[in-house]
């Protein structure tokens, strides 16, 4: 079972076949997502959501379950349910709040109801404050418990361990730093490291049919890129995000726009690109797609608490990739770019470069876009493999090997003993 706070991740809980709670303070937030069927079950209870947790373990359920709650009053329930029978049923747990603005919404704390909130951070928002820095302080004992019961705990990188340092909860080790990694630390890093990351497009006619299409089209990529020898640690983010693909239309990801998003690589980002101008042109696909990224990707975010925090070489606290990336962009003919600050951690804590690119079915937005393409994922794996990091070492260079033109600037290891003498 896994347990998040913040109604995100629902799908990839489901298609993973886990068992999801999903703890949400807005009633109005959940009934969306239970309309959406991205929730199965709502839960108003701590001991029933307990109970329930227990029925669909037992019975090797895929259940998503939405708890209407404070997450701290979840742990607590979860603490007390282990302590009285010694039997922990989370094996994953994390934290998706918005404390990057900790104490203006983005963190309900657990004395308070929703609404009680609500009227409190505008009244008095001293007093806010406290009952937020408490509430992350219990917030932090219930889940440290857990974690010594057998649970696997990690940072999503939105500011909880920060926050939850500066209230005084018990998140970091002697050295300084924090207990829980990120999960960029933790996986998503050496995703980010082989090029993998979020592609995403949308289909402007709005037709729904384009969509499908689309994701036939990046299938039959990734089914491609399966058969052409690639290394384990490919195949496995190849073969999860088919899984993800193949699953898409019948999980009703859209709210808004006919839009998509892939986790690919740069060979794959390129190669599907190229695929739907080709659609386009044939008139298989019915009106241009237009191409972009999240934020929370390869290249476009310098974020020593998140998409950099793995970049161990000392410049994680730089602020320069963001910037190349979409002045790379640029030259290489993006339809537009953008440079902006916050996204994900908060303001002052990142800087995000973005893009967008339209394909129209012309020959020159097809090579416009491999182009493009081709600099906006190597940019970063670049600068993981000049960290050491030895999976993006190994992507970028398969990349250099297989780029006409591609010039690359070599890493050279240190000695350490060497270095430690100077």
């Amino acid at each position: 079972a896994v347990v998040i706070a913040g109604c995100i991740g629902v799908i990839a809980v489901v298609i993973a076949g886990c068992i999801g709670v999903i703890a949400e303070v807005s009633r109005e937030a959940l009934e969306k997502r239970y309309q959406q069927g991205w929730i199965h079950e709502i839960i108003d209870e701590v001991e029933a959501c307990v109970a329930r947790v227990i029925a669909a373990r037992k019975a090797k359920e895929i259940l998503s379950i939405g708890f209407h709650g404070n997450v701290v009053a979840l742990w607590e329930g979860l603490v007390c349910h282990t302590k009285k029978t010694g039997e922990n049923i989370v094996e994953l747990g994390s934290d998706q709040t918005s404390l990057h603005n900790p104490f203006n919404g983005g963190y309900y704390p657990v004395q308070l109801t929703f609404e009680e909130a609500n009227k409190m951070m505008g009244e008095d928002p001293t007093r806010f404050k406290e009952l937020v820095q408490e509430s992350l302080r219990r917030h932090v004992e219930a889940v440290n418990y857990l974690v010594t019961k057998g649970m696997h705990f990690w940072d999503y990188g939105n500011a909880f361990l920060l926050e939850a340092s500066r209230a005084g909860a018990s998140v970091k080790k002697e050295d300084g730093t924090f207990i829980y990694p990120s999960y960029v630390q933790m996986t998503v890093g050496d995703v980010f490291s082989l090029g993998f990351g979020p592609f995403r497009w949308v289909c402007t006619s709005g037709d729904p049919e384009d969509l499908r299409k689309t994701d036939e089209i990046a299938a039959g990529v990734i089914r491609e890129q399966l058969q052409e020898n690639p290394t384990p640690e490919e195949v496995n983010n190849l073969q999860d995000n088919l899984t993800w693909i193949e699953q898409a239309g019948a999980n009703k990801m859209v709210v808004g726009s006919q839009a998509r998003i892939l986790y690919s690589n740069q060979a794959g980002r390129t190669r599907i690109a190229k695929a739907f101008n080709d659609a386009i042109a044939q008139g298989v696909i019915s009106a241009p797609i237009v191409l972009s990224r999240d934020h929370h990707d390869v290249s476009g975010t310098d974020s020593p608490y998140r998409e950099t925090s793995n970049i161990t070489d000392g410049s994680m606290w730089c602020a320069d990739m963001a910037i190349q990336n979409v002045i790379g962009d640029a030259s290489r003919g993006a339809t537009y770019v953008s440079i902006h600050n916050g996204g994900g951690v908060g303001w002052g804590e990142v800087i995000n470069g973005g893009f967008g690119m339209v394909l129209d079915g012309s020959v020159e937005a097809g090579d416009t876009a491999v182009r493009m393409l081709h600099w906006d994922v190597s940019n970063g794996v670049s600068r993981r493999a000049w960290s050491g990091h030895p999976l993006a070492n190994s992507a970028i260079s398969a990349t250099s090997s297989t780029v006409p033109g591609y010039n690359l600037t070599r890493y050279n290891d240190t000695d350490e003993e060497l270095i430690n003498q100077i």
